[in-house]
């Protein structure tokens, strides 16, 4: 009987700068989600174009990560045993979602989607032949860009040319409940998804309670699951240890909100719990953990998504560490 792949994974770098993955705070804290039986880091960075609208996505050379950068963070993953996911992302300047960078869908609209895509695709392939010469694990090409999900042919020609020169298996990143609009999903090697479902029905709810909401989601991501014949990642999921959030998983701006250790334990221990041998089920990278964590003593009173020195943190260890049988 064969095992079958699973990622036991965590999002890492996210809203990091230029220079920050080099810096000793960051090695530590690679160190840190070692500890969490993590197997597998996303390494997630962006870069920015103008707005929604642009048709050009530049090297920012202020902000985005260097290839000088990435190298090292792949280096010291790789040292602690963990494999990475490349994951490049493309920001808009003017803060609007990424998900609604497009353009209308009319016969004027074709000149502006030639030309992002043009642009969308140099950008993607050269972190490809990036992740090809790092010896990079996976790759994600593409991370909730809705608006840009239903031009499939352009897609298509992205993955043929990324296959060209990326080597590994590829995945690309859709947003929760917008998963069967992707026509595409059998050119690649996992369906992934942002897995902010609210499966919280009220502030402070039970794993119990959590996880009747994540059988409302089962059916459907199994279904999509059989459809293309690839397993389901949950490439992004995560709830901030914020009382509410897990009514809410996506949130980062509801910052009145009291801390709660329980409300985020309980989101991980009931996805954890829900799919952890479900045999479609690909695995988790968890959103997410910092380049620069807190101290260790101000872990109560943090309300982010960072889990390091949380009761969510144990939840994890408890599946990641190998007390807990993966599905086979």
């Amino acid at each position: 009987m064969t095992t079958r792949s699973f990622f036991k994974g965590m999002t890492y770098g996210w809203g990091a700068g230029r220079g920050d993955y080099r810096q000793p705070y960051a090695v530590d804290s690679l160190r840190n989600l070692r500890e969490t039986g993590s197997e597998w880091i996303a390494l997630s960075f962006w870069t920015y174009q103008d707005h929604v609208y642009s048709t050009s996505i530049p090297f920012d050379y202020g902000y985005t990560m260097t290839d000088r950068d990435i190298a090292f963070a792949v280096k010291e993953a790789k040292a602690l045993g963990l494999k990475v996911c490349l994951k490049p992302v493309v920001n808009s300047r003017d803060g609007i979602w990424r998900a609604h960078i497009g353009f209308p869908d009319d016969a004027m609209g074709v000149p502006y989607w030639d030309a992002w895509f043009k642009s969308y695709t140099n950008f993607i392939c050269h972190y490809a032949e990036l992740a090809e010469e790092l010896g990079c694990e996976m790759f994600c090409i593409g991370c909730e860009m809705v608006k840009t999900e239903s031009k499939s042919e352009y897609w298509r020609a992205l993955i043929e040319r990324v296959r060209s020169i990326y080597s590994g298996p590829i995945i690309y990143n859709g947003n929760h409940g917008k998963e069967e609009g992707i026509s595409w999903f059998d050119a690649v090697d996992y369906i992934g998804t942002s897995a902010y479902y609210p499966v919280g029905k009220r502030p402070g709810d039970s794993v119990e309670s959590m996880m009747e909401g994540w059988e409302e989601q089962k059916a459907k991501l199994a279904a999509l699951s059989r459809k293309f014949g690839k397993p389901v990642v949950f490439m992004e999921i995560g709830c901030r240890s914020a009382l509410g959030c897990a009514t809410m998983p996506w949130d980062f701006l509801h910052k009145e909100l009291p801390a709660s250790e329980d409300e985020q334990a309980n989101f991980y221990q009931s996805a954890l719990q829900s799919f952890w041998d479900e045999p479609w089920f690909a695995g988790f990278f968890w959103w997410d953990w910092s380049t620069k964590l807190y101290a260790l003593e101000e872990a109560g009173g943090n309300k982010g998504f960072d889990i390091y020195g949380k009761k969510a943190g144990d939840v994890l260890k408890q599946y990641y560490g190998g007390k807990l049988p993966v599905g086979v």
